[in-house]
């Protein structure tokens, strides 16, 4: 071989290496390589909002290319309000994903502490869409029927803290029945008020988790005595006859108020990134997401942990559902002083 074609020869394998390496998905290792995702879980430990994540983890880190570790910090306070202000000023890295489902009527409602705009999150997913609530009672109590709850004075109602949605709704069952100076007692977690209920600390509480409620352990202690269906008119099953707080509404503001917490409910758990963060990131975790939420394996993992089918949203859709939320302004008024901390409003 000649010099010239010595020297073609050396410039053609020169020019291939350089194209080689300039492309990315052959020279570039994956983002999340060796990385760590923190999902920030807006809540204590123990209960729907972990169980939902836990479902989630192993097949998120399956599907985002560089098989991430995926671990699971717990920041409890203000009804996943306190993680939602971390996350909303967090470095938008892609690598802390927030999950707290009660984090986004606060803004709306004008909520002590939501320093953070809903709008503005990055949202990637729910793994539900909402479920009824249920009213129920310690069978202790004797307070096993709408009359009884009417004329029972003082009945300590349990809930996780002001403002989470197991707090709103028992304050919604109290207002629309006309309660007796109900107690709501605050600062407990589900296994918490589990144990409080069996040990007659509480004589009360709601919950959208049916199926730990059919353990035997609990079902033989407890009454279930009213609903709120969700979405509108979708009842458990399993709890036949049990009348839509809807039906004790007496106007329409009173039903839209109801309305307003079942669009809260939609996305019941949407995970969420830090503004700002990327393009290119919440591409490759929402494709993850979504194919987590086809994924054979996570559907019957979180059925074993939450006793049914999940019933998730894209990241596009919770956007939407997030977007299109109620916010008229009579409602959220009577929503908001049904949400605080303070006395029942009259009816």
């Amino acid at each position: 071989m000649g010099f010239s074609n010595k020297a073609n020869f050396k410039s053609m394998l020169f020019i291939a290496i350089c194209l080689l390496s300039a492309h990315p998905a052959r020279s570039q290792t994956p983002y999340y390589a060796g990385k760590t995702i923190t999902i920030i879980r807006g809540g204590g430990p123990g209960g729907s909002g972990e169980f939902q994540s836990r479902a989630m983890m192993p097949y998120l880190k399956k599907y985002i290319p560089g098989n991430p570790t995926i671990m699971m910090e717990f920041m409890d306070g203000a009804s996943g309000r306190k993680a939602a202000n971390y996350l909303y000023t967090a470095k938008p890295d892609g690598l802390k994903i927030g999950s707290a489902g009660a984090m986004i009527p606060g803004p709306i409602l004008g909520l002590p502490g939501s320093n953070y705009d809903i709008d503005k999150f990055i949202y990637l997913g729910s793994t539900e869409t909402g479920n009824p609530y249920v009213l129920f009672t310690r069978k202790a109590t004797g307070v096993d029927s709408i009359e009884k709850l009417r004329s029972t004075s003082g009945l300590r109602i349990g809930a996780h803290s002001v403002g989470h949605s197991v707090y709103v709704t028992a304050r919604m069952f109290a207002y629309y029945l006309n309660f007796k100076d109900p107690k709501f007692v605050v600062g407990f977690t589900d296994p918490e008020m589990d144990v409080a209920m069996g040990a007659g600390e509480l004589d009360a509480r709601t919950s959208s988790n049916v199926d730990s409620l059919l353990r035997k352990d609990l079902r033989d202690a407890i009454h279930f005595l009213v609903t709120i269906s969700n979405p509108k008119g979708v009842f458990d099953p399993r709890l036949p006859g049990l009348p839509d707080l809807d039906t004790f509404a007496r106007n329409e503001r009173e039903r839209q108020v109801i309305d307003l917490l079942r669009a809260f409910q939609v996305p019941r758990w949407p995970h969420h990134l830090s503004p700002g963060t990327p393009p290119e990131l919440v591409k490759i975790l929402r494709e993850a997401m979504a194919k987590t939420f086809k994924d054979p394996g996570f559907q019957q993992d979180f059925k074993k942990l939450m006793g049914r089918e999940p019933t998730p949203l894209t990241g596009e859709e919770v956007e939407k559902a997030v977007r299109e939320l109620p916010r008229d302004a009579e409602v959220i008024a009577l929503y908001k002083k049904l949400a605080d901390g303070g006395p029942l409003p009259p009816r």
